[in-house]
């Protein structure tokens, strides 16, 4: 397999036989691809303007706000893509986010997207173009289109610049790659994101970039897609709020040479299991790095009657503004993820649900149970907590993560804007 072994750091995955998780991989690790960026403008000093290109057109596969105010980006993008399924550019800027802008909003995106493709001697629609920051703002047009001008330059084409390119209150990149093989090929599926607040279920604001040099199928790409992206990104939560911008963007250029992949070959498995590993991944990065975050919380439902239950048990915790202070203030007041449990929706039975905190059980048939606080307020420390329920109903799992709600959150939004 190629592993680029000098430049990134190697992990194992016990769980899929010979993947191989790339922590420093990202967007240009799968072949055929580059990305880059630079400052053109929209912000005072840090680089907002990035792209992918592919060394050839590649089925895409897309997923997007459930926010009705969608912003001209992804109107646009979602019209390119829907005349053959393939792009070969994605364009991003940060720090304007091109929503509610009216006409204008859509003449700007559509002409980033001519200027862009222009660039490259490609068809229009081939280009994918999405905006994140201030909503309400008319995209500074004359900065942008100079910057696009200048962005393919050799000077610009560095991958980190891509991963900075895209932040808006991101304290961090967020990426990750694996390498599978699939029919005797080695297959790599590299990611990039950003999203730091306005993070919730369904879609927030984020941005997902998902490269990968798999031949694969549009139907089979996209049903991985949304089957994945239910798993991960609608599993994530920083403060509840979903926004106009939200786009997740997987691109295939069959570079590896394996045979088309579809649902029924042989090796689907081991794909999916590969683009569930770089979504989970760029999920809980999110989640970690909501905006004045300390914590990372993850909670793990098991034994509920379907899917949906665990699921919506495990949104309703990570949800709760009261869980996420008392995990912030290592607070082991367990009755505030019990009080989740219970108006999440799901019938539940009191007297079966178990709840732990860490290793440390503390409900169960339906009373306390004793536990040393001073423990449990230690274990709260960490930077990552794990909440454990069971509603012994059932056989079915999910996974929800989110993050502390502390005093900076209200700092970053309060002068978001200035």
């Amino acid at each position: 397999m190629r592993t680029n072994e000098g430049e990134n750091k190697l992990t194992p995955v016990p769980s899929v036989k010979d993947m191989v998780v790339l922590e420093e991989g990202s967007v240009t690790l799968p072949k055929g691809f580059k990305a880059g960026g630079m400052h053109c403008g929209v912000k005072r000093k840090r680089l907002d303007l990035g792209y992918i290109v592919s060394e050839v057109p590649a089925i895409v596969a897309g997923v997007y706000t459930t926010n009705i105010f969608q912003a001209a980006p992804l109107l646009v993008t979602q019209e390119s893509i829907a005349k053959e399924n393939k792009i070969q550019a994605i364009l991003v800027n940060s720090g304007n986010a091109n929503a509610c802008t009216g006409e204008q909003g859509l003449l700007d995106a559509f002409e980033m997207q001519k200027e862009f493709a222009s660039e490259l001697a490609i068809q229009d629609h081939l280009v994918a173009v999405t905006s994140t920051g201030v909503i309400g703002e008319n995209l500074p047009m004359d900065k942008i289109k100079t910057g696009i001008k200048q962005i393919l330059k050799q000077e610009y084409q560095v991958e980190d610049n891509f991963k900075q390119a895209i932040l808006t209150t991101d304290t961090c990149i967020k990426q990750i790659a694996v390498q599978v093989e699939i029919d005797g090929k080695t297959v790599s599926i590299g990611g990039a994101a950003k999203g730091s607040g306005m993070i919730h279920p369904n879609m927030a604001t984020m941005l997902g970039f998902v490269t990968t040099d798999a031949n694969i199928s549009h139907e089979a790409l996209l049903s991985a897609l949304k089957d994945i992206t239910n798993q991960t990104f609608n599993m994530i939560t920083v403060d509840g709020d979903t926004s106009t911008n939200d786009m997740v963007l997987v691109m295939a250029n069959g570079v590896a040479g394996n045979n088309q992949l579809t649902k029924n070959h042989p090796d689907w498995e081991i794909f999916k299991s590969g683009l569930k590993k770089v979504s989970e991944e760029l999920a809980k990065k999110i989640a970690k790095d909501g905006e004045g975050a300390t914590k990372l919380i993850e909670v793990q439902v098991d034994s509920a009657a379907n899917v949906d239950d665990a699921r919506a048990v495990g949104k309703s915790i990570i949800s709760s503004n009261l869980v996420k202070t008392a995990i912030y203030g290592t607070d082991p007041n367990w009755g505030r993820i019990v009080g989740a449990i219970g108006y999440s929706g799901v019938q539940v039975a009191p007297n079966d649900v178990k709840v732990a905190i860490g290793p440390f059980m503390v409900f169960e048939n339906g009373l306390p149970c004793p536990i040393v606080e001073e423990d449990v307020k230690d274990y709260l420390m960490l930077d990552t907590v794990k909440i454990s329920v069971e509603l012994n109903q059932g056989n079915s799992s999910a996974t929800a993560w989110g993050c502390d709600l502390t005093y900076d959150y209200v700092k970053i939004n309060a002068s978001y804007r200035t």
